[in-house]
């Protein structure tokens, strides 16, 4: 079991001062590397994701326990001098600050990135918005299925005869967390020739056009939208969900030697593969409209466990489709340690799920340190042992609803 000292990021401190997805997300992704988070929410509603779905003890939800483990919680109202301050005192010794406040928010407070960095050159400091912060939109709030849509990944998504369709979950969100936390390490590797932080300035919607990827260089290509295919392939045929006598199951056959061998060996129909249309996966792609229903009635005809065990032995890559909480509680899920319980003091079991990270170190997955925190638990503690505050000058902040 890998030891806090033993963690990739051990003695790295991030104050996250974000809240709901992105930045929180990218916090978590430098905890769950072995950082110190500190996470900065208000003193009596928290971060708004404690607020959002199926509650998970008093202070908690499944929502904002996704995003919030290996932290610990302080509470601060930001609003005032005293909250103000405390952030500046962390900041000076703290790696790494997360923002996303509004445009000019955090300056307000006078907790910007040029502030904090005057006490602390070494300081990288991350903001996330919405949109680009020196262009005509940085006053508007970013959103996930506001840019879903502007982006065009909603029009991408989804069955040709579908309206647009949104991404299962906030995609944009969480792919703007994981290039966030690829940008601060790699302002972490260039402090240690330099000595000197950065400003990191992230926007969900240069994320979201990322993210579009080839979809987005063949519109551009084409003069026009591709079409959209739902759960086939745009490029490659046959590949994506189809259905057997008794279930969905995904067939991907991803090149000329796998289709002859998919008709042969596995559909029993050696007159596809001769057929001199489907010979080529550009010629499949070209005349999948009279390929397509051939393969689906004969898949439709057999049994999903037949067709699973005749692609694995003919080297066709496959799988079931399962439900989310069958693949959560699959033995493939809990061999590789993937869902943990963590303790919990106010629920009914005495734990709760947690997700564990999905990296490995040197054969070992990085374990989930802390569970996600409730509320300002660790409010005392930070102030008493990091900033040097009495229990009476605690107490007074609390009066005074500071924290």
């Amino acid at each position: 079991m890998q030891t806090d000292k033993d963690m990739p990021l051990a003695g790295v401190r991030v104050l996250d001062l974000s809240r709901v997805l992105a930045g929180p997300w990218s916090a978590m992704v430098l905890g769950d590397l072995g950082a110190e988070v500190i996470k900065i929410e208000h003193p009596e509603r928290g971060d708004d994701t404690r607020d959002w779905g199926v509650r998970v003890g008093k202070t908690e939800t499944a929502y904002f326990n996704s995003v919030n483990r290996n932290k610990r919680s302080i509470t601060l109202d930001l609003q005032t001098p005293e909250g103000q301050q405390i952030v500046r005192q962390l900041a000076k010794t703290s790696d790494i600050v997360v923002q996303n406040f509004k445009c000019g928010g955090a300056e307000k407070l006078g907790l910007g990135y040029e502030p904090l960095s005057a006490e602390n050159p070494r300081l990288i400091y991350c903001s996330i918005s919405g949109y680009d912060r020196t262009g005509p939109e940085a006053q508007r709030p970013g959103y996930d299925l506001v840019v879903q849509g502007e982006t065009g990944l909603m029009a991408m998504n989804g069955e040709a005869h579908q309206p647009p369709l949104k991404f299962g979950v906030a995609a944009v969100d969480l792919f703007t967390g994981m290039y966030s936390a690829q940008a601060m390490l790699a302002a972490l590797y260039e402090r240690e020739r330099t000595g000197r932080g950065r400003h990191i300035e992230m926007a969900l919607f240069d994320c979201g056009l990322m993210i579009t990827a080839y979809y987005g260089l063949e519109a551009l290509l084409i003069g026009e939208d591709p079409p959209r295919y739902g759960n086939a392939h745009p490029s490659i045929v046959p590949y994506g969900v189809f259905d057997a006598a008794d279930g969905p199951l995904v067939i991907t056959v991803g090149n000329n030697a796998q289709f002859e061998r998919f008709c042969r060996e596995v559909i029993e129909r050696a007159d596809l593969a001769d057929d001199a249309r489907y010979k080529t996966n550009i010629l499949r792609g070209q005349n999948r409209e009279t390929l397509l229903p051939e393969l689906t009635r004969e898949l439709g005809s057999r049994p999903r466990k037949l067709l699973l065990e005749r692609l694995a032995r003919a080297g066709i890559p496959c799988g079931e489709v399962a439900g989310l909480r069958e693949a959560l509680l699959s033995p493939r899920a809990t061999r590789g340690g993937l869902v943990t319980q963590q303790p919990h003091p106010h629920t009914e079991s005495g734990t709760t799920p947690v997700l564990a990270p999905p990296w490995r170190f040197d054969g070992e997955r990085l374990p989930v340190r802390h569970a996600p925190p409730q509320l300002g638990e660790g409010t005392q503690e930070v102030l008493q042992s990091m900033l040097g505050y009495s229990a009476e000058q605690v107490a007074a902040l609390k009066e005074k609803g500071v924290i």
